[in-house]
């Protein structure tokens, strides 16, 4: 993530950032955990990762995605990132940790993850300060809150 175009102080990116956190330390939890052979905990933090990215998912495609997509800039960046999301969130649940097969493609998954992050944290993050209006951060916010119900008001 880049540390210098300020989009950090922005309360929905910073959310985006800390949920992409929590997914890469339950990614990383889940890699170490099968190292040990604890193939039970490795699927609770896949499982938890599924459910951070469902959510996360929800709020960055209804709001901040859906506002920047319709500039024709972004359009095919954006409808990369949606794919990668689509292809995340069909593999997770299907996995089979106990073999070692899957747990390759897992450890695949995670790194693809982590520049997938980097496309959103050191692209269109950035991008979007200067791309948005005021009543674009307002709908994007509001689809954050509309897909995390209960966790506070940004």
């Amino acid at each position: 993530m880049c540390h210098y175009c300020g989009c950090r102080d922005i309360p929905l990116i910073k959310e985006f950032i800390a949920e992409h956190e929590r997914v890469t330390d339950a990614a990383g939890d889940a890699l170490r955990a099968l190292e040990h052979g604890n193939v039970e905990r490795a699927r609770e933090l896949v499982t938890v990762m599924a459910a951070e990215l469902a959510s996360h998912w929800s709020g960055e495609e209804n709001g901040l995605f859906a506002v920047m997509r319709d500039d024709p800039e972004y359009t095919d960046y954006i409808t990369d990132l949606v794919r990668e999301h689509r292809e995340l969130s069909a593999l997770l649940p299907a996995l089979d940790l106990t073999d070692p097969a899957d747990v390759h493609t897992l450890k695949e998954a995670v790194h693809e993850l982590h520049l997938h992050i980097a496309k959103e944290e050191d692209g269109l993050f950035p991008a979007s300060l200067t791309a948005l209006s005021g009543e674009d951060w307002n709908r994007s916010m509001a689809a954050w809150r509309e897909a995390h119900p209960g966790e506070g008001a940004l």
